[in-house]
């Protein structure tokens, strides 16, 4: 675990104290908001946290992926699936809305990511010096600019339930691998964006997780014609997440490997 951006203070002691019981209480069943939620990582945590208790609002832009992760994990638990693009301002206000319905957000999962904000159709990651502008805008407001405004919307939710914001990032946002300019740059931009955040919000854990290389369909497009086989399944890295919210831990930068080695040691 790297970077992290505060101390436990005795104050920080009892906000982690009353987050914990609260999302740990039996007569509180907690409401976590993620997007991208159809596929992938996203959806793996959806159905983990269903799995414990909590109750869901959701989203992607695909509306019949969503519709069938909606209807599997509606048999573990009360869901809201909303589609749309996370860059579309009045998308966003209804995902706020519903989950204040629910009764306010406890946890945000910044999750839906895109690569290169277009379609590659089979073909490599652009340079920068060919990085099609339009499609590197994309990128930034999905990636960066879409989770600051919801998590600006959500803000006075997790104030009240001192809840935790986890923003997915990568090791692209640290490490310069030639393709990935555009992601690695609004990736590295979310980290930064994070650690303000979470200065900015001492009540709060704002965590950004690098959930490393996994086997999912992004990390296939970007490797057209490549067998990934050898990338671990997204499901593989849930614990990591499950140990975030076991151990609450100081706001900061983490590694899903690290947490996972972590894990197995205290086993």
């Amino acid at each position: 675990m790297t970077d992290t951006v505060q101390t436990d203070s005795v104050d920080e002691v009892r906000i982690r104290a009353r987050a914990a019981r609260r999302i740990g209480d039996d007569t509180h069943r907690p409401v976590a908001l993620i997007t991208g939620a159809s596929r992938g990582l996203g959806r793996e945590l959806a159905r983990a946290l269903a799995k414990d208790g909590w109750r869901l609002v959701i989203t992607a832009r695909g509306s019949a992926e969503l519709d069938e992760a909606a209807a599997e994990l509606s048999a573990l638990t009360e869901v809201a699936a909303l589609a749309g693009s996370i860059v579309a301002d009045e998308h966003r206000a209804d995902l706020a809305e519903a989950a204040a319905q629910f009764g306010g957000v406890d946890l945000l999962i910044n999750n839906a990511s895109t690569l290169t904000g277009y379609d590659l159709k089979g073909a490599a990651l652009p340079t920068l010096a060919q990085f099609p502008l339009p499609g590197l805008l994309e990128t930034f407001e999905v990636n960066i600019l879409g989770p600051i405004a919801l998590t600006q919307l959500v803000l006075p939710q997790l104030r009240q339930s001192r809840g935790a914001i986890i923003n997915i990032s990568s090791d692209a946002a640290v490490e310069p691998y030639a393709g990935w300019g555009g992601y690695g740059a609004s990736k590295a931009a979310l980290d930064h964006a994070s650690a303000i955040l979470a200065q900015e919000e001492p009540e709060l854990r704002v965590w950004a997780v690098d959930p490393g290389d996994m086997r999912t369909r992004m990390h296939q497009e970007a490797f057209p014609g490549e067998d990934i086989s050898d990338r671990p399944l997204p499901e593989t890295v849930v614990p990591a997440f499950r140990a975030l919210l076991r151990d609450w831990p100081v706001s900061g930068r983490y590694a899903a490997a690290e947490l996972l080695r972590t894990t197995k040691e205290e086993v």
